[in-house]
């Protein structure tokens, strides 16, 4: 399991994640047995993880919801970019073909 510190998480990626609703230990999870994010810009890598949820966001009920991590590595060291969340259902797993969610 990979663990991320506070330091870890610069001022940015800090705001992002308390907008998107995304937690530390979602992130740590991502990145430990999330898979490939297909949609990464050239240099730059990604993981995706999907979550059983099954609680309210903003007001509506979601049963899933989708994490996203965006990092680099640079000398040999993790750099945290952003993270993204979807919330929905039936999101692509690792391994299947059809992407829904809102």
């Amino acid at each position: 399991m990979i663990h991320i510190s506070e330091l870890d998480l610069h001022s940015h990626l800090k705001a992002r994640m308390s907008q998107r609703g995304i937690t530390i230990e979602e992130i740590e999870r991502v990145l430990s047995d999330g898979w490939e994010a297909k949609d990464a810009k050239a240099g730059t890598l990604g993981k995706v993880f999907v979550f059983q949820y099954n609680t309210i966001w903003e007001g509506r009920m979601f049963e899933e919801k989708e994490v996203c991590v965006y990092y680099k590595v640079v000398r040999a060291k993790m750099v945290l970019l952003t993270a993204n969340a979807r919330y929905g259902k039936g999101f692509s797993k690792e391994g299947e073909g059809n992407e829904a969610g809102i």
